[in-house]
């Protein structure tokens, strides 16, 4: 988002205010920084705006309730038990405390500034900016973990002064003591340790039929891709008899096995399918609108781009598989972590199956590489501190960084809030469920094979992108093709001039010898070393002018 562009906010609205004694005049600055809104809540101690209708859920004299994510509370609560159940931030004003609350996991953004008397709240990080006095200070905790792992970790963001309100954690403004405190609690799947209930494929798949029947009355978009996810989703809803529509495009992987697969997968289901094309030429301008609306915070989801853009216009309901791979077939839970002998190895070998492995030449300087990974280490102990010890420590350990952080934005900012979305493996009963069967039942996607054969056993025995047996067909890449080298090559030599420390000499001799020098950059661990320093490189552009000192702390002694 750049020169006041914002999305429009059709299914989820954008929602800013304070909580505390708040300036009015900082208020009012902050409300015209973004959309255009309206008054839902003005109290003393509390003001909620939103771009359109917000009633609140509860009303009773003083007290109100507010909740903005896609599923509405049906009664009143505690903050923690709406978070978790409905997946949506809101703000609570029970006459003696205002609560600002994100979800569970935090899958819907809540930004926030604070200040002596108050705190500023958005669900826009750039219309706080408006209240960060003088130059932004660059948060290099975020950029390390944004460059690392491609996501930042706890509740931080690329601006010092700005920070995320986490999952399960609220600010709470008490009118008696006129002070302003964090409450972070443990949400229920981690408060109630899930046990090894023997749960069976049928059960399972018994639970995601009962979560499917709060969509029965409305037409569904499925996307499939090659995966196990997309095809159990697309034939739970074929057997439920739901209007379908389904769509693949290419993610740009250098194969679009996905595309192959998806017809077969969607021929046996009978289902309507769409392939949406992708355009190399294109990849420049998509990149950049992807990065400005995700507002950096990850180098996912350029490839996605066209395929949102689409699905705002379709009139459906898009079925995402958010979170499936943690939850039922261990993903990015490697060998090492299952059998760690400590618990300092097993977050050892996760944070290794989420971090970007060694490139095919260095990327980064050694003082930068170091502070880098020290940082990053630091940051995911804290960010899963809770889970340590937990029976489902591995799975949750992704879903509270990989999949909120990063995965998350491509239905929750790229597809909503203009067109609506369901995940149904987030929902309560299923997400329980599926987090009570162990992690060695899961191991190499035994058990999810099970439940896709449950589901249906011809679309089970289909290709994978899974299990892929057969050699694959290599199709030029949009992500490395001349107009995205001349794109990166612009951006990385933003980078080479402004830090130069981050970058190593080996990196800064390529830069030197011009874009058709990215041209080696083909693997994938490689793409997205590369697409970090872009993005970095993107937001120093964007931000011309307004950055303060550009001094990293491996050369500052921060």
């Amino acid at each position: 988002m750049r020169n006041g562009e914002w999305p429009a906010f059709t299914v989820r609205p954008y929602v800013c205010g304070a909580i505390g004694d708040f300036d009015r005049v900082r208020l009012e600055e902050l409300r015209t920084a973004g959309p255009r809104v309206r008054a839902a809540l003005e109290v003393p101690g509390a003001a909620l705006f939103s771009t359109g209708p917000l009633p609140p859920y509860h009303r009773r004299d003083r007290d109100y309730a507010f909740a903005w994510g896609e599923r509405r509370p049906q009664v009143t609560a505690s903050w923690i038990s709406v978070a978790e159940t409905y997946e949506t931030p809101g703000l609570i004003d029970d006459g003696e405390r205002v609560t600002l609350h994100a979800g569970g996991l935090g899958l819907v953004d809540v930004y926030y500034v604070t200040t002596p008397e108050a705190v500023y709240f958005s669900s826009l990080l750039r219309p706080l900016l408006a209240l960060v006095r003088g130059p932004y200070e660059i948060d290099w905790a975020a950029w390390a973990s944004i460059v690392q792992v491609t996501f930042p970790l706890r509740d931080d963001t690329p601006y010092a002064g700005v920070k995320r309100l986490a999952g399960a954690s609220a600010l709470v403004y008490d009118r008696a003591t006129g002070r302003v405190a964090t409450d972070r609690r443990l949400p229920r799947w981690v408060r109630e340790e899930p046990y090894e209930a023997g749960r069976s494929a049928g059960e399972i798949l018994a639970i995601l039929h009962e979560v499917y029947k709060e969509f029965d009355d409305r037409p569904l978009l499925v996307p499939v891709s090659g995966g196990y996810d997309s095809r159990l989703l697309c034939s739970v809803a074929v057997a439920r008899g739901a209007d379908v529509e389904s769509w693949t495009t290419s993610p740009d992987d250098g194969t679009d096995t996905d595309i192959a697969f998806a017809r077969a997968i969607t021929r046996e289901l009978g289902v309507r399918h769409r392939v949406i094309a992708q355009d190399a030429a294109a990849y420049p301008d998509d990149a950049d609108a992807v990065a400005r609306r995700l507002e950096y915070l990850t180098p996912h989801h350029a490839w996605y781009a066209p395929f949102a853009r689409q699905v705002q216009r379709a009139g459906r309901t898009l079925v995402d598989g958010l979170a499936g791979g943690p939850l039922l077939k261990n993903f990015m839970v490697s060998g090492d972590a299952l059998h760690a002998a400590s618990a300092a190895e097993r977050q050892a070998a996760v944070l290794r199956s989420l971090s970007l492995g060694a490139p095919s030449t260095p990327f980064l300087s050694e003082e930068a590489a170091a502070w880098i990974g020290d940082t990053v280490r630091s940051g995911f102990a804290q960010s899963t501190s809770m889970l340590h010890g937990h029976r489902a420590e591995l799975p949750l350990s992704v879903l509270h960084t990989r999949t909120v952080r990063g995965i998350a934005r491509s239905p929750v900012n790229l597809v909503g809030p203009e067109a609506s979305f369901a995940a149904p493996f987030i929902h309560p009963d299923f997400f329980d469920a599926a987090l009570s069967v162990g992690v060695a039942r899961k191991d190499k996607g035994r058990f999810y094979r099970e439940v896709l054969h449950t589901a249906n056993p011809r679309v089970a025995a289909l290709p994978s992108t899974n299990v892929i047996k057969q050699p694959l067909q290599r199709v030029p890449l949009r992500s490395t093709a001349a107009p995205a080298r001349e794109h990166g090559h612009r951006l990385l030599t933003r980078v080479a001039r402004e830090v130069p420390s981050l970058l190593s000499d080996e990196l800064h001799a390529v830069v030197a010898q011009g874009p058709d020098a990215l041209a080696r950059f083909n693997g994938w661990n490689d793409r997205f070393w590369l697409r970090g320093l872009v993005l970095f490189g993107g937001w120093l552009t964007d931000h011309e002018g307004a950055l303060g000192d550009l001094t990293p702390p491996w050369r500052s002694g921060g």
